[in-house]
């Protein structure tokens, strides 16, 4: 599992110190390997879509999207992909909603190589943890089976742990896959990306507790089905149903 390499988009406006951190991220030794590159914050949000990257380091200050923002773009499509952001603001606002938004790490401008290499050693620490977790089902005896039957295990994992959050990029790390190829397998047996089908399956959930379960609060429900932050559930939830949670669970009463 040490051997495992992570990729790493990084997001920096200026040339010279995007090219700067690029060169000290790889000459760590730490197993990171830089895909992309971007100088604004929509390109960063483009490469991510594309590549999958298990991180994404940003500054705050970007052109077009601004770190944060991409960050909260990042975390709702992506939210298994660990984040460093790094600003020149020592600024309380943009700490608290990086904390909101669990931004692995939170680095200051001029960022000292030692405070980089722990950063990025913590990052690498929690995904060996969490890819040794995976690989107990998922693994090199797992590829032996059909791209059908990959699927269906993928399928049950998810139904067993819609609740916890599920990294896609290590489970398929662990198989030598790329996350794209195993999203794409899993999309031909089910017509639905593995994501997508979690969060169906949060929603769901989240719908029978609004209705039956007066006594919980939103918080409480967004935390039984996976959502520990009451802004995000209530986001995702209106964006599946078009209600926030609370509306949802008046229009059930009422009914």
């Amino acid at each position: 599992m040490g051997d495992s390499r992570y990729t790493v988009v990084v997001a920096e406006d200026e040339e010279l110190l995007l090219n700067s951190l690029i060169q000290k991220i790889e000459s760590m030794d730490l197993n990171f390997e830089v895909i992309g590159k971007a100088q604004t914050g929509t390109q960063a949000l483009d490469l991510v879509k594309e590549l999958a990257p298990d991180l994404l380091i940003s500054d705050i200050k970007m052109p077009l999207m601004d770190g944060i923002t991409l960050l909260e773009n990042v975390n709702d499509k992506f939210p298994y992909i660990k984040t460093i952001i790094i600003s020149g603001f020592s600024d309380f606002e943009y700490a608290r909603r990086a904390i909101k938004i669990h931004v692995t790490e939170y680095l200051l401008k001029p960022v000292d190589p030692k405070e980089l290499y722990n950063a990025l050693l913590n990052v690498k620490t929690k995904l060996e943890l969490e890819q040794s977790a995976y690989s107990n089902i998922f693994n090199d005896a797992m590829t032996r089976n059909t791209p059908e039957q990959i699927a269906k295990v993928l399928r049950e994992y998810i139904n067993a742990n819609y609740n916890e959050e599920i990294n896609l990029n290590l489970i398929a790390h662990s198989m030598n896959y790329s996350a794209a190829y195993l999203t794409k397998i899993f999309c031909m047996q089910y017509e639905i990306t593995p994501s997508k089908y979690m969060i169906s399956l949060r929603i769901s959930r989240a719908k029978y507790l609004l209705s039956h379960n007066q006594e919980l609060s939103i918080k409480q429900i967004g935390e039984v089905i996976g959502y520990h932050d009451q802004g995000y559930f209530s986001r995702i939830f209106k964006k599946s149903t078009g209600l926030s949670p609370l509306e949802y669970r008046e229009s059930v009463a009422g009914n």
